[in-house]
């Protein structure tokens, strides 16, 4: 009996670490969102682990169509493209940490984490002017001491109501994906580049784009920063 009383408390203690670690709607190891308002009905594009070399065509894209985005760079491309990353600001897209170099966080150390941050942050404003309020970890992966890293920096961590896939499907498998989990407030999660790698190859996604915002706007949607689909007044 007591066996089994103590294989369930850590059955649950696992499970509990886990829904912490991946779930999008967890809070657990630090504040977090995964959706804006539900009152208007507005999408917001986010793309991560840029800036890249192919970044620029997503801004002409973005541009052509008026959209808004926000982008959640890496320090390290940053470092390598600060031109790019400069472009991506003088645009008007809003600009988030998504780390310095890219690495899982979980099972790692506080001091860890924050230097990871910190670096970032020093980095995208050394190019763009701007300081983040929002951060996307690298693959959505959470830990112990996040927490603290994000008091510290003040930053607010920003999963999504859906993720593209866009590193492994198709540009029409991508739009249907995002199609189907339209709804208000929705955050989706694309991307301009694929971790560190340079001249990454993102034309299934850009595509899909191409195809996704007037598909979206058919259904009388409009799209928003994160900053913007989170405020309610807006």
């Amino acid at each position: 009996m007591f066996i089994e009383l103590v294989g369930g408390s850590v059955c649950a203690a696992a499970g509990l670490v886990t829904f912490g670690v991946r779930s999008r709607s967890s809070r657990l190891f630090a504040p977090s969102v995964w959706r804006g308002v539900a009152h208007r009905r507005a999408i917001a594009l986010t793309f991560d682990d840029g800036p890249s070399e192919a970044t620029p065509r997503l801004l002409e894209l973005l541009a052509r169509e008026a959209v808004p985005a926000t982008f959640f760079q890496c320090g390290v491309n940053v470092l390598r493209l600060p031109g790019i990353a400069r472009q991506v600001a003088e645009a008007g897209h809003e600009i988030g940490n998504h780390s310095h170099s890219h690495p899982r966080f979980y099972l790692r150390r506080a001091g860890f984490m924050e230097s990871e941050m910190r670096q970032a942050q020093a980095a995208i404003f050394e190019a763009t002017g701007r300081a983040p309020v929002l951060l996307r970890v690298p693959y959505g992966a959470r830990w112990f001491g996040l927490r603290g890293a994000q008091k510290h920096l003040g930053l607010l961590g920003v999963m999504w109501t859906a993720i593209a896939l866009d590193w492994k499907l198709s540009a029409a498998a991508i739009a249907r994906r995002l199609v189907r989990a339209a709804v208000n407030g929705a955050i989706f999660c694309l991307h301009d580049g694929r971790g560190l790698e340079p001249r990454p190859a993102i034309g299934e996604m850009l595509e899909a784009a191409r195809r996704l915002i007037p598909e979206l706007r058919g259904r009388g949607f409009h799209f928003e920063t994160v900053s913007q689909i989170l405020c309610p007044t807006n």
